[in-house]
């Protein structure tokens, strides 16, 4: 009687995580910040002169009319992951995150390329983009939703696992896609700030609670 009290205090412990959307594995990493809340340690600009700063534990990307996409990068590279990070944009700009994302001097000059969680407000955020890749979208065919709150903050969830990506924004699912095109099972995390057309802008694009724990 007592292994089956045992058990099934287990099985309800798992159930219950599960139905919250995420089953934690004792071998799962932990929690890390991968932003300070107080300056720009640990990650490298590439490609653009958009301008980031910290602000009121923010980090502000600002555009710069002219410059190509920018990019803030981790120095550090993930491959399959749980990352959760709160954004707010404004509604003239689209931005995104990279995810498993790379920088080669003898590709494109060192153009970032990867899978991207698109940051709008015109119906398409949370959908995975294929940033400089050739391909397009990597979510097949993405309809328009309202998951997304313009001019608020907006809480986001990207699930890493293989070549399954999951995305959630503010609680509901956006994109559930596997992904066969970009061929990169891990790299850097990526903030990114569009180019913009020119006489137009600055706009700016702000992050915080940016936290990341690896999935074994």
């Amino acid at each position: 009687m007592l292994f089956r009290r045992t058990f099934l205090r287990v099985l309800t412990t798992a159930v219950v995580a599960c139905a919250a959307g995420s089953l934690t594995l004792a071998d799962d990493g932990p929690w890390v910040e991968l932003f300070n809340g107080e300056n720009l340690e640990g990650w490298t600009q590439r490609n653009g002169t958009a301008t980031y700063r910290v602000e009121d534990g923010c980090v502000v990307g600002k555009t710069n009319e002219g410059s190509p996409n920018s990019f803030l990068c981790t120095d550090k590279d993930y491959g399959d992951f749980e990352l959760t990070f709160e954004v707010k944009v404004d509604d003239q700009l689209n931005s995104g995150v990279q995810i498993r994302s790379r920088s080669i001097a003898e590709r494109d000059n060192g153009r970032v390329h990867g899978p991207q969680v698109e940051i709008s407000t015109d119906g398409k955020a949370g959908y995975i983009y294929g940033e400089a890749l050739g391909t397009g979208w990597i979510s097949p065919d993405p309809q328009n939703h309202d998951a997304f709150r313009s001019g608020e903050w907006n809480e986001y969830r990207v699930v890493a696992k293989g070549n399954h990506i999951q995305t959630w924004i503010n609680g509901k699912q956006v994109a559930d896609v596997m992904d066969d095109k970009s061929e990169q099972p891990s790299g850097f995390i990526g903030l990114q700030v569009h180019g913009i057309a020119g006489g137009t802008g600055p706009f700016e694009v702000r992050w915080r609670n940016i936290k990341l724990r690896e999935l074994n």
